[in-house]
């Protein structure tokens, strides 16, 4: 099985001695002494657990096999261990950096009823070449949010299986679709394959 560690953006360099502050910086820095910090957003470990299933943006439906500190170019990280059983991949990702770099728990039952809600909607296609709308739509699907892959799959629903559907719109749609199907197969406990068909079924009666 294959591994792979996200950006660690590791520093090899310290960080500049802080330098006296200025006399007008230390009078506002009097002046906001005793005021409340606001409360620093960060990504804990305890937000993971190990078999926990996850979303990495560009990979999907992964779980956690392990959280451990290691140590990566002499620096000691804690990482979260994701495997994605469809593609033998591992994937490494630090704590620290799991909030910046997308990883979200999987989707919530009422999260994905609003990822239908989007699915029966009606198409947007902007009046842009092919290429430009390509690219937005992988943006979407990249991003790992569901309902922006959802909005993939509402607006190219329209030509899927059409006889002049062309090859890179048809691969994005069934790239936004399978996306959706890896998580609504764990909500449902059930194979992709059934899922699959379940979205499928349900996009015949939004038309």
């Amino acid at each position: 099985m294959e591994t792979i560690e996200a950006p660690l953006q590791i520093a090899d360099t310290p960080n500049p001695p802080p330098q006296a502050p200025s006399g007008a910086a230390r009078r506002e820095g009097e002046k906001r002494e005793g005021e409340k910090k606001p409360a620093r957003s960060s990504s804990r470990a305890e937000k993971f657990a190990p078999g926990d299933h996850v979303v990495y943006p560009t990979h999907g439906v992964g779980r956690v096999e392990r959280i451990a500190v290691e140590e990566i170019a002499g620096h000691r990280l804690e990482l979260i261990h994701i495997t994605f059983e469809e593609n033998r991949m591992t994937l490494r990702v630090p704590v620290a950096k799991a909030k910046s770099a997308g990883l979200r728990k999987l989707a919530t039952r009422k999260l994905f009823e609003e990822v239908l809600a989007v699915l029966k909607g009606r198409p947007r296609i902007k009046r842009a070449m092919w290429s430009r709308r390509a690219q937005e739509y992988e943006a979407k699907i990249n991003s790992g949010d569901p309902l922006a892959v959802a909005e993939v799959v509402r607006d190219l629903r329209r030509n899927a299986g059409h006889p002049d559907q062309s090859f890179s719109e048809r691969q994005i749609f069934e790239a936004a679709l399978d996306r959706l199907a890896a998580e609504l197969a764990v909500l449902d406990n059930t194979d992709k394959t059934s899922a699959l068909n379940k979205l499928l079924e349900f996009l015949k009666t939004a038309d």
